[in-house]
């Protein structure tokens, strides 16, 4: 009989939901040894897997300890293929550079190398970063975004990013702001810790988007309670801890408020309507690339980061069922999840139009493929829900692109069901046939890969 292994072990989840496993560590190199949030290959008894590194129980582990012959052992880390490790690459080639400035270092190069839309600017003044020692209403750190990455900083700090890899989940990654002759973003340190939840990410390193109560010095009031944010949430609950900006805008939110304590909790209650066309005489905007915090950019924001994390649970999910017993029906029943938020099945209406006020909109429904009647998924509605047609445009993503051929398959075929009518429960009722047409209409001129059920 074999004899436990002695050294040290790592524990890997090889699912979003399920208890994490242990393995022996592998022949990696002393700067490549697995830390939590890491993806890693990992050998099995059924052959190899992919899987996330977690924090390990030391109490547990001469209970699950392996013996040393076990095949059960990190094969090496899982090769990263993201927007931000693809531009190191053409830093350390000489074939990208980036620009540095005074006031924001190389943050608005950065977003032009990444195609990042400045208007998609949003600002966030509640301290919850890594950064949250020098972020305050005051100093709020701002966010750009696109459907690949997530660009944050604060003035005065470093840039984050969060760079969506379609297979492995959010990669975090820092970017010094100080000057330097050949500049590189290095992994990012203590983002696992919150960005890996149940009930905000889905088990996966993902996205996490809260509304918090926060006091007027930017620490949030958690005994208040908080928010996961997506867009079934009414509007009335979110933006706490937000800077929102608009332009007539009637829609009632938690966003700009800023409580004394505790005691002022029955304003969170009845929340105001946001007064604020830009961010002119909240805060010093020396450095900032925008006066803006858009509430458009911000609808979008909503719905697409859960978007993208129920992208990613599901090729985790297809990935790790794959050639089991039941995979089937398995990868079936996540896709009904990703279907109905892709149709905006159970989306929070709009009490009332909204307007941004820095041109976010008009940019944004400006992309996308169109069809022959000039029709788009990236058009906004913003009257009485977010998108024209309620079909999201992540279906054109990297993320969707690069499912597993079994979960863009179940997907597909769910999708189909529901826009033809197939299925009429009354859970679907909300979807017009006008608005199932038009959809499959767009999605026949606009997908190149579309089934011919479709046709």
């Amino acid at each position: 009989m074999s004899a436990p292994h002695p050294g040290p072990l790592v524990a890997v989840k090889l699912t979003p939901v399920g208890r994490a496993q242990t393995f022996l560590p592998g022949d990696t190199a002393a700067d490549a040894t697995p830390r939590p949030g890491d993806r890693v290959v990992v050998q099995t008894d059924g052959g190899t897997a992919v899987g996330t590194v977690v924090r390990r129980i030391p109490q547990l582990d001469d209970k699950r300890r392996p013996v040393a012959d076990s095949p059960q052992r990190v094969v090496r880390l899982a090769s990263r293929d993201d927007v931000i490790a693809r531009l190191n690459e053409k830093l350390a080639a000489g074939s990208t550079t980036l620009t540095y400035e005074p006031g924001n270092g190389y943050l608005r190069s950065l977003l032009s190398v990444l195609d990042v839309p400045v208007e998609s600017q949003l600002a966030v003044f509640s301290k919850t970063s890594v950064q949250a020692r020098i972020i305050s209403p005051m100093n709020p750190r701002t966010l750009f975004f696109n459907d690949r990455v997530v660009v944050g900083w604060p003035r005065g700090g470093f840039i984050e990013a969060a760079a969506l890899d379609p297979q492995l989940g959010v990669v975090f990654y820092d970017l010094n702001q100080q000057a330097s002759a050949s500049p590189r973003f290095e992994r990012g340190n203590g983002c696992v810790s919150c960005h890996v939840s149940t009930e905000a990410t889905l088990g996966i390193p993902g996205f996490l988007l809260r509304s918090e109560a926060v006091r007027s010095d930017g620490l949030t009031l958690r005994q208040l309670g908080n928010e996961v944010v997506d867009h079934r949430l009414p509007l009335s609950k979110r933006w706490g801890g937000w800077f929102v900006t608009g332009r007539h805008v009637s829609v009632a939110s938690r966003g700009n408020l800023l409580l004394r304590d505790e005691t002022e909790e029955g304003l969170l209650t009845t929340p105001g309507v946001i007064a604020a066309d830009t961010l002119q005489g909240k805060f010093d905007l020396a450095g900032y690339l925008s006066p803006y915090s858009d509430i458009a950019a911000l609808m979008v924001f909503d719905h697409q980061l859960r978007m993208m994390n129920l992208l990613v649970r599901m090729s985790w999910e297809a990935r790790a069922a794959d050639r089991k017993e039941g995979a089937k029906a398995l990868i079936d029943a996540v896709a009904r999840e990703v279907v109905d938020y892709m149709l905006f099945v159970d989306e929070a209406p709009l009490p009332a139009r909204i307007e941004g006020s820095s041109g976010f909109a008009e940019r944004f429904s400006a992309r996308g493929p169109k069809d022959s009647r000039d029709r788009s998924l990236y058009q906004l509605d913003l009257t009485t829900r977010l998108l024209r047609y309620p079909c999201s445009y992540m279906i054109y993503s990297d993320a969707f692109g690069q499912l597993p051929a079994a979960a863009r398959d179940a997907i597909y075929r769910r999708l189909y069901v529901i826009l033809s009518g197939t299925e009429g429960t009354p859970r679907y009722s909300r979807l017009s046939q006008a608005d199932r047409q038009a959809v499959i209409d767009i999605l026949r001129e606009t997908k190149r890969d579309l089934p011919a059920y479709f046709r």
